[in-house]
């Protein structure tokens, strides 16, 4: 109870703080920014919505249907992108398409044409939904997918005898059974939208969390930046309860009995070359052509940018990182294992609440743990040390940082710690009760080395997370503390993005660890 209350910590507090009186700066922001929040946040929600359907649907069904050169490689090469923080792609494609960018400089040297500016000003809305949904479709990819290659042959086949063509069949019955993996995928991609501060605020887009961020570092304003917060988590509920209710009481399951692998189909040679080419072209444009600039960059930046300095960041990242995922999930195991301990149905209920957290925004969260810390460490020198001193015990450490990121990303070390107890069942923990060995033994003896793979998954998967998460450590970091996701960010917004590529690079390429293990997981439940 005491782990599930403090991870429910920034939720109590913008609760509460609600009935408080708005602040100074509220006034401002509802009569000049409010509406500008309003408007850019569900732009940009339903263009990457659209944006990854499409991506994530075409693909995941050309590659789970269609045999056709280089389909084997399109599985997992598609779900690459996830590794590409969505800042990190901003500044790359505006670095792509910069007059001094590889694009320009080709078309200058080989065909003399001169272009002022950038080739393509993609600062603005429309760009930051392309460029989050270039990053984020692999979600509906992956999960469409999975349920594309689960479906039973049966239905098709029933759907052909029918009169029905590929297509038709597509529309009429492989996409409506594959409807509520992909709104979970659309909903996970929408979740990280409103998560996002480095794309939206590199691009001068102003959203509910450059809100946040503009009230509590800007203006000061502590109770402006929890109504925004408050806001900004209706959007989240609102799109958990929409993904819910789509759902419904319908049965999306066909009868076992009758389930039949689905069987590949050969095109013609110009569909073979049709799929094979917009694979690429969604391949290229997501992660090869930027992941290739940004190794430009840093061909050209190394010998400047890399020293001793640069590792001990690289060091405290990965530290930092490390330490939050092992703490993840052992707080995961604690809970989990009191729950097949428990006699009690609602702990099984109450638990759920740990998961709760990878549904805010990281934003959010900073500024829901900030606020009672700093009432904390106020509390603590007024009662101990003198009224008239003021210090940071808890807030501005990073002891707060991992405690925020323990709440960000219980669900991401909770999940396959929860799998891995699942596949062993109860019968090894019962065995060795009976054999006199007690509950505390048993999980050091027995459950534990059972299920260490399903451990090192989880630590792995909030290791990478945490690397990545730029809002979260921006708001909570201390002074003058700087993760390898802060430097890459604070040098961009500098100008200096050919320099930020050395630790963009170091991020995306420990990104892509997790998603070759997510792909042999997949192949794995393949029939």
């Amino acid at each position: 109870m005491l782990i599930l209350l403090l991870i429910a910590t920034p939720l109590f507090t913008i609760f509460f703080k609600l009935f408080d009186k708005p602040g100074d700066s509220w006034q401002h922001i509802v009569n000049n920014l409010l509406f500008g929040y309003f408007q850019n946040t569900i732009l940009i929600l339903i263009g990457v919505a659209i944006m990854t359907f499409l991506l994530g649907v075409s693909t995941a069904w050309l590659v789970s249907n269609y045999e056709f050169p280089g389909r084997k490689y399109f599985e997992w090469l598609l779900i690459l992108p996830l590794g590409f923080p969505g800042y990190i792609m901003a500044y790359t494609y505006v670095g792509l398409l910069d007059y001094t960018g590889p694009i320009q400089v080709f078309l200058r040297n080989t065909f003399d044409i001169q272009v002022r500016g950038s080739l393509l000003d993609i600062m603005n809305l429309p760009g930051a939904i392309f460029i989050l949904s270039i990053t984020l479709f692999p979600y509906v990819f992956l999960i469409s997918r999975s349920s594309f290659v689960q479906q039973s042959k049966t239905l098709q086949e029933a759907s052909f005898l029918l009169g029905k063509n590929r297509m038709q069949t597509f529309f009429k019955v492989a996409l409506p059974m594959a409807r509520p993996a992909i709104v979970a995928g659309i909903a996970l991609a929408s979740m990280e939208v409103l998560n996002d501060y480095g794309t939206v605020k590199y691009f001068g887009v102003n959203t509910f969390t450059t809100g946040i961020f503009r009230a509590w570092f800007s203006l000061g304003d502590a109770s402006t930046a929890i109504y925004l917060a408050a806001i900004l988590m209706v959007f989240v509920f609102v799109i958990l309860y929409m993904e819910s209710a789509q759902r419904g009481n319908r049965q999306y399951a066909s009868s076992k009995d009758v389930q039949k692998p689905l069987i590949r189909t050969i095109p013609t040679v110009g569909k073979k070359i049709l799929y094979t080419s917009i694979c690429t072209i969604i391949f290229l444009v997501s992660f090869f052509v930027p992941f290739l600039q940004l190794l430009h960059w840093v061909s050209m930046t190394y010998s400047k940018v890399i020293n001793a300095d640069f590792w001990l960041l690289v060091y405290r990242s990965f530290v930092l990182a490390a330490v939050s995922g092992a703490v993840v999930v052992a707080l995961s195991v604690i809970l989990l294992y009191t729950l097949r301990l428990s006699p009690f149905r609602w702990v099984k209920n109450i638990t759920k609440v740990a998961t709760l957290g990878y549904a805010i925004p990281g934003a959010v969260i900073a500024v829901g743990i900030m606020i009672p810390l700093l009432s904390l460490d106020k509390w603590i020198y007024t009662t101990f040390i003198s009224a008239k001193a003021a210090g940071l015990f808890f807030s501005g450490t990073l002891l707060a940082l991992i405690f925020a990121y323990i709440v960000r990303f219980m669900a991401v070390g909770y999940n396959p710690v929860e799998a891995g107890f699942q596949k062993i069942g109860m019968h090894v923990n019962e065995a060795s009760r009976l054999l006199g060995a007690r509950s505390t033994k048993t999980l050091w003896k027995i459950d534990l080395p059972l299920i260490k793979t399903s451990l090192i998954s989880g630590i792995l998967l909030v290791f990478v997370d945490v690397l990545k998460e730029l809002p979260l450590t921006l708001i909570l970091r201390p002074f003058n503390y700087q993760t390898l996701a802060t430097k890459a960010f604070d040098m961009a917004t500098n100008e200096m993005i050919a320099e930020s590529a050395n630790a963009a690079l170091i991020i995306i390429l420990t990104g892509i660890i997790p998603i070759i293990f997510l792909n042999k997981l997949i192949k794995k439940r393949e029939p």
